[in-house]
C-alpha cells in the first residue's frame, strides 16, 4: 500500500514516545526486561533493541519465547523490572497484560493484529495496525523496533539492515517482483543511503551466495520448477545443457559467480522451461529484488538478506537464540561458525519432517475448506510454522489455507500454525481473526496476520479446533463476519 503522510507521522510519533520511555528508564539505571518471539523477525527485533540498550549502557536482559503466557507474567512479577519491552509480539495479549500486571510499565513493539483493549496508561503500544497500515506486508516486528531504536539515537540507523532481514524472514517481500514496500521501503532508504545495503534486481533463488547452482535450482520453491525442484541430478543436467561451468577449479560456483551473460542465458532457459510447462505466472517470479548486506563477506550466509534470515530462524527454532541475537548485535567469528552448524541441523530437521508428513495420507488431510497437517509428537512444535510455510506453496489448491499442528511436550497443548496465499487473502481470508476466534472457543489463544497466524489449543480439543477453523474459513469465503468480542 502507499503510505499517507499522516500515517507515517502518527506511527513515527508513537515510536518516539516509546523511545523516550526506554531512554528515561536507562538514564535512571532501571532494569529492563525484553521478551521477543523466536522466529527470524523476533530474533532481529531482539538484536536491534539489545544493541540500542547496550549503547545506552542500560541494565537489561533478553528472553526469547514462543508466546506470552502466565509463566512469562509470573517471571515479570518475580523480577520486578522497571520496564518490560515486548518485541514482535504483545498486541495479541492486551487483556492478559491489563488483568495480570496493570502496574508494570510495558512497551509493546509489534506488527500483529491488535486484540483486546488498551486502557492502561502503563502500557505503550507501537503497532502499524493502529494507523491503518498492514503489519503483514508493510513492516515487521524488527521494523517497528528499528524505528524506535532510531528514535532513541540516530546512530542506530546502522541497525537498518537487521530490520530488513527480519522483514524478509517474515516473507514481507510481497510487492511486485519480491520487493519490500510500505514502511519497509523507508528502512531500505536508510540502509541504502548509509551504504549498508545494495538492492539488486537479479534471479531471486535462495542460496545465491552460498549454494552450488544446481542445488539452488533443486531446492527452490519460489518459483517452483516441476522436474527440477527436488531433483539435483536433473538440475545438474539442465545447467550442463546450457554450457554453464559448474565449478571454478575444485570449488562449486554459486549464482553470484555467474557472469551477466550466463545469468541471461540461465534466465531465458528457465523462462522457456516454465512456459513449456504452462506455468506462465511463475516466469514473473524468476527476476526480483535482492537485498545485499555490504559489510558482510561475499559467499557467506549473511551476505544475502534472505539467507541471513534463515540463519536467524534456525537459531530461534533450535533453542539457540542467543547465537542469533549475538550476530544481530555484531558478533561474527565463533558465533557465526556455530550458527552455521545450527543451520545445517535445521535444514536436516525440515527435510526429515517433510518426508515424514508425506509418508502417510492421514498426516496431511483435506477438509472442505482447509488442509490439515498433524505433526503429532514427531514434529518439533517450534518448526511447525516453517513446515506449514513450505507446504502451503506446494498444495494442489493454492487458494486453500493450511493449518499444521504439533504437540508441545509436557504442556498438554498443541501448537498450531496457519498459512494461506495471496490468492486466499484476496478471497477474504483473514487467518489472524480465524485463529483468534477458534482458539477462544476451546479456551486457547491465537492471532496473527491475515496470511499467517498461530494458536495454541488443549490437546483434548484439537479436533474441535480444527473443525471450527474449517467452518470459519468457509464463512469468510462467503463474506460473513466472524469477529470476536475481543477485537479492539
Amino acid at each position: 500500500m502507499t503510505l499517507e503522510k499522516n500515517q507515517i507521522k502518527a506511527f513515527l510519533k508513537s515510536a518516539t514516545n516509546a523511545a523516550q520511555i526506554i531512554r528515561e528508564t536507562a538514564e535512571k539505571d532501571g532494569f529492563i526486561h525484553v521478551f521477543s518471539h523466536l522466529d527470524a523477525d523476533g530474533i532481529s527485533a531482539a538484536g536491534i533493541i539489545g544493541k540500542a540498550l547496550f549503547r545506552l549502557e542500560a541494565r537489561f536482559r533478553i528472553r526469547i519465547t514462543q508466546w506470552v503466557d502466565e509463566k512469562i507474567v509470573t517471571e515479570i512479577i518475580t523480577d520486578k523490572p522497571e520496564l518490560v519491552i515486548l518485541t514482535d509480539f504483545g498486541s495479541g495479549y492486551l487483556d492478559l497484560l491489563n488483568e495480570k500486571i496493570p502496574n508494570v510499565k510495558i512497551v509493546i513493539l509489534d506488527h500483529h493484529q491488535v486484540t483486546g483493549k488498551t486502557h492502561n496508561q502503563n502500557l505503550i503500544q507501537v503497532n502499524p495496525h493502529i494507523y491503518g497500515v498492514d503489519g503483514a506486508t508493510d513492516i515487521s516486528g524488527s521494523g517497528v523496533t528499528y524505528f524506535t531504536a532510531r528514535a532513541i539515537d540516530p546512530k542506530n540507523v546502522d541497525l537498518s539492515p537487521i530490520a530488513l532481514v527480519g522483514a524478509l524472514g517474515d516473507m514481507q517481500d510481497r510487492y511486485d517482483q519480491r520487493k519490500l514496500g510500505g514502511f519497509n521501503d523507508l528502512i531500505v532508504e536508510d540502509a541504502v543511503n548509509s551504504k549498508l545495503v545494495t538492492v539488486e534486481k537479479d534471479l531471486t533463488f535462495f542460496g545465491r551466495e552460498t549454494r552450488p547452482i544446481h542445488r539452488t535450482l533443486a531446492s527452490t520453491t519460489t518459483p517452483f520448477l516441476p522436474g527440477l525442484s527436488g531433483e539435483e541430478d536433473k538440475s545438474l543436467a539442465f545447467l550442463s545443457s546450457l554450457d554453464i561451468p559448474l565449478k571454478n577449479g575444485d570449488r562449486w560456483r554459486a549464482l553470484r559467480d555467474l557472469t551477466e551473460e550466463e545469468k541471461k542465458r540461465l534466465c531465458s532457459a528457465l523462462a522457456e522451461y516454465l512456459l513449456s510447462k504452462g506455468l506462465h505466472y511463475e516466469v514473473t517470479n524468476l527476476i526480483g529484488y535482492n537485498y545485499i548486506l555490504n559489510n558482510e563477506e561475499p559467499g557467506t550466509s549473511l551476505r544475502d538478506g534472505r539467507e541471513f534470515a534463515v540463519v536467524l530462524n534456525s537459531t530461534g527454532r533450535l533453542n539457540r537464540p542467543s547465537l542469533g541475537i549475538a550476530i544481530c548485535m555484531g558478533e561474527r567469528g565463533a558465533a557465526l561458525e556455530e550458527a552455521n552448524k545450527v543451520l545445517e541441523d535445521y535444514r536436516k530437521d525440515i527435510n526429515k519432517y517433510l518426508i515424514w508428513v508425506m509418508e502417510k495420507p492421514e498426516r496431511l488431510r483435506e477438509l472442505e475448506n482447509i488442509y490439515v497437517v498433524n505433526g503429532e509428537n514427531f514434529v518439533n512444535e517450534k518448526i511447525i510454522g516453517t513446515i506449514s510455510s513450505i507446504l502451503v506453496s506446494n498444495l494442489p489448491k493454492v487458494d486453500k489455507p493450511l493449518i499444521a499442528y504439533a504437540h508441545v511436550t509436557g504442556e498438554g497443548v498443541a501448537k498450531f500454525s496457519a498459512r494461506t496465499t495471496n490468492i486466499g487473502v484476496s478471497k477474504g481470508i483473514n487467518l489472524g481473526e480465524i485463529m483468534q476466534v477458534a482458539s477462544e472457543k476451546v479456551e486457547g489463544k491465537g492471532g496473527g496476520h491475515n496470511i499467517a497466524a498461530g494458536a495454541q489449543a488443549p490437546l483434548d480439543k484439537v479436533e474441535i479446533f480444527v473443525h471450527c477453523v474449517n467452518e470459519l474459513v468457509g464463512k469468510q469465503l462467503k463474506g460473513e463476519k466472524i469477529g470476536s468480542d475481543n477485537n479492539s
